[in-house]
C-alpha cells in the first residue's frame, strides 16, 4: 500500500502523482493540510501494517527501491 501526503498547491505532489498514474501504481492521497507533516509530498510504502520506507519529496529512485520490497 502506498500514501501520499500531499497539499492542493504542491507541484511535486502532482507530479509524483502524475508519475504513479504512469506507471499505473495504485496510491492513497491524504491531504496534510492541517496536520504536522512538514514536507510534502510525504510518501509511506507499507507492507501490511509495517512502514518499510518513507520518502520526502519525489524521489523517483528511492521510490522505487522501496516498491521493489513489496514484491
Amino acid at each position: 500500500m502506498i500514501e501520499i501526503y500531499t497539499t492542493p498547491d504542491c507541484i511535486y505532489c502532482h507530479a509524483l502523482m502524475n508519475w504513479l498514474d504512469k506507471q499505473d501504481i495504485k496510491y492513497k492521497e491524504i491531504d496534510a493540510t492541517g496536520t504536522d507533516i512538514t514536507s510534502v509530498p510525504l510518501t509511506k510504502i507499507k507492507k501490511g501494517k509495517t512502514v518499510i520506507a518513507e520518502i520526502s519529496g519525489f524521489d523517483r529512485p528511492a521510490i522505487k527501491k522501496a516498491l521493489k520490497e513489496l514484491d
